[in-house]
């Protein structure tokens, strides 16, 4: 490592910064984290599969001039201006116990989607499982009555029976 080196990369950056969510630690934290972390612990059962979900909103975006091709001794040139072209919601399913992920994406992220969510899991994903162990953060679109919201009432009460 050059002189200087390890100095000039200790230096404090105080333009830059981290977002992080600080808990506040108390007994219904404790019990709450217990709840999610035990099973993450349990032997795989694929009768009884765990599958940890979640959205994330994506930005579409395209070129606006078209990128020069990389040439020998040149690297890829593109513009950084770009075309916005909306936005769509990827959702996310990933088996804890396993190597299988998925990504479903969407216009939205209503009530409704969540259920087709989670409509697919039972009857395409996992149709010989006996339960499905969901992992949810507390987003409002994440509930039992999302089903009911969606689907006729005894559909909404055969899907939530297998999760």
């Amino acid at each position: 490592m050059p002189a200087g080196a390890m100095t000039r990369s200790l230096r404090v950056k105080p333009w830059r910064k981290a977002m992080w969510c600080i808990p506040k630690v108390d007994a219904e934290y404790v019990a709450r984290m217990e709840d999610v972390l035990d099973p993450y612990a349990e032997p795989p059962d694929p009768k009884r599969p765990m599958v940890s979900f979640d959205e994330s909103p994506t930005q579409l975006i395209g070129e606006m001039r078209a990128p020069i091709p990389a040439a020998p001794g040149q690297l890829e040139k593109y513009d950084c201006e770009y075309r916005r072209n909306g936005t769509a919601n990827l959702f996310l399913f990933l088996d804890v116990h396993r190597p299988w992920r998925k990504v479903k994406v969407t216009d939205h992220r209503t009530c409704v989607d969540f259920a087709e969510c989670m409509r697919e899991l039972a009857d395409r994903h996992y149709p010989d499982a006996e339960l499905i162990r969901v992992v949810l953060d507390n987003l409002s679109t994440h509930s039992a009555g999302a089903l009911y919201q969606a689907f006729p009432p005894e559909e909404a009460r055969r899907i939530l029976r297998r999760l």
